[in-house]
């Protein structure tokens, strides 16, 4: 098991330097100069030229990349060309609204769509099933921020129930702060719910259809004891996996959902970014958000451990 785990933390390494690798050409080599958005519409081609030399644009790639990476492993994520702020300081501002939004979403998904998978294997064939699978297609289908608009008008507008938008501090309050996240984690929620429910549903299908199960009902085990001791239990791998592989959609809905409910997290600054093509913030939200996958899908790989008896080397 040491061995095992040991292998999958030292494999991330080089994952981790090629996504560094396609961070810094993605943005090296993309259209636009931000020197000349920097000098403005009326500034001459000299003038361009100094704010390029004061960048180091005008140095070549493998310097460029050598330097960053550098500052990168000494914890120096590079300066804001809009704001002129260090970029590890935009950060530390901006990362709990985002931390907390994920950490709320994935918690609610997973306390969602386990049961209502379980649910409908258990129930698989009648109209519980069907419903189930319905609104899986139906939180695929439908985009994040059109569950958001919606939301917003009847709970917020509507019904006046709770804020359209904005954040509260978890220092302000746990109500507050998590009354302001509830419309948000329920957007960003859907369609992770909808992906870990139809894979709940299938592995654990699949799993009450084995032998020992059959068993374990003709000596009489209860229904709910077979159902979460014994069927969820051993579908737990694929499912996990699942989440892993959906904290993907987590990153990307979290750019969406921030800018519908107006939260001040790393989404909306990756969209202020965009929009000013403060590249070095783009380079260093991305290599994050990456580095973010690549960690969790670690975390993914070692839980293995804990559920995949196999595993003993």
């Amino acid at each position: 098991m040491l061995r095992y785990m040991l292998r999958r933390i030292l494999a991330t390494i080089p994952v981790m330097v090629v996504v560094a690798i396609f961070v810094f050409s993605l943005l090296y080599f993309a259209p636009g100069d931000p020197a000349a958005i920097i000098a403005g519409d009326q500034a001459t081609a000299e003038d361009i030229a100094l704010i390029r030399e004061s960048l180091g644009l005008d140095r070549p790639f493998l310097v460029r990349f050598g330097e960053w990476s550098w500052n990168i492993l000494n914890g120096d994520l590079g300066t804001s060309i809009f704001t002129g702020l260090p970029i590890t300081h935009l950060i530390a501002q901006r990362i709990e609204p985002t931390l907390s939004l994920t950490i709320l979403t994935l918690v609610f998904a997973i306390l969602v769509a386990v049961p209502l998978g379980v649910l409908a294997a258990w129930k698989a064939g009648t109209w519980i099933d069907s419903a189930v699978m319905i609104f899986a297609v139906l939180g695929f289908s439908v985009p994040i921020f059109v569950v958001g608009y919606i939301l917003a008008w009847l709970m917020a507008l509507q019904l006046g129930w709770l804020p359209v938008q904005g954040y509260r501090s978890i220092g302000d309050g746990l109500w507050p702060w998590f009354r302001s996240l509830i419309l948000p984690s329920i957007s960003l929620g859907c369609v992770y719910i909808a992906l870990i429910a139809r894979i709940t549903r299938s592995t654990v299908v699949e799993v009450l259809r084995q032998d020992y199960i059959r068993t374990a009902r003709a000596k009489g085990l209860a229904q709910m004891p077979t159902l979460f001791i014994h069927g969820l239990r051993n579908a737990a791998v694929p499912i996990v996996t699942v989440i892993g592989i959906g904290f993907a959609m987590l990153i990307s809905g979290t750019v969406v959902t921030e800018s519908v409910f107006a939260l001040p997290g790393l989404g909306r600054l990756t969209i202020d970014a965009i929009l000013h093509r403060d590249y070095p913030v783009i380079q260093a939200l991305v290599l994050i958000f990456s580095f973010a996958y690549v960690l969790v899908n670690l975390a993914v790989d070692l839980a293995y451990t804990l559920f995949d008896p196999r595993i003993r080397y």
